[in-house]
């Protein structure tokens, strides 16, 4: 999808300094794919410990203690 907006140049170096990106528009993919996966794994983490039928670590080194 073709979009125009205006990127602060600073900003734009910065990501495709961070990216290491040889265009614009592979540093901008690069970044926004980042971002999403970053609040991907934010909505995960969310669930962390919500399952009580799993077990813990704690629990599993006793499991291999006993045996």
């Amino acid at each position: 999808m073709k979009t125009t907006v205006d990127i602060p140049d600073q900003e734009l170096a910065d990501a495709i300094r961070f990216t290491n990106a040889r265009t614009k528009r592979e540093a901008i993919v690069g970044a926004i794919m980042y971002f999403n996966q970053r609040m991907r794994m934010a909505e995960l983490t969310r669930f962390a410990g919500s399952c009580p039928d799993l077990v813990t670590p704690e629990e599993i080194q006793a499991i291999r203690r006993r045996g």
